[in-house]
């Protein structure tokens, strides 16, 4: 379904003569097609909208960490083309889930797993992914376990 809206969204990018957005779209279809390369080999394959969200996560974490560096470093017109990029892969993620609807997940989980001090993390995090893993950035996520179990 996403990689379907991506196809559809670089012919209507051409079309309609928006090259920025045409650009990140590229991108982010080339990272697909790496990433295909390399399930040929894969024992087992996740079906095809969990491998592109995980690209656009990958995609979107590494924008983010660009915008931050690049802020910090006073270029400010490199992270104005890196928020334009990281916009658009936004726009293909699905909806995300909100600080309170993360944290209510993680202490329905934290409660289900028995989880309770630090050391249970890994299975709070493990689960948490399993079951939201594309409607949570997990960076922010394992902040919020952490602080759960503490």
């Amino acid at each position: 379904m996403i990689r379907e809206q991506l196809k559809s969204a670089q012919v209507e990018a051409m079309k309609g003569g928006d090259k920025e957005r045409l650009a990140a779209v590229r991108l982010i279809l080339a990272k697909l097609k790496d990433r295909d390369i390399e399930l040929r080999t894969a024992s087992n394959v996740p079906d095809d909208d969990t491998v592109v969200v995980e690209v656009l996560q990958k995609m979107a974490k590494q924008r983010r960490e660009s915008i931050e560096m690049f802020q910090n470093g006073g270029r400010d017109e490199l992270a104005a083309k890196e928020q334009a990029e990281l916009d658009v892969i936004d726009s293909f993620l699905p909806a995300q889930l909100s600080e309170e609807e993360t944290k209510a997940a993680i202490e329905a989980i934290k409660a289900e797993v028995g989880a309770a001090s630090v050391k249970d993390m890994g299975r709070v995090m493990a689960a948490l992914k399993e079951r939201h893993g594309s409607m949570i950035d997990m960076s922010k996520a394992s902040g919020l376990v952490k602080a759960a179990l503490i």
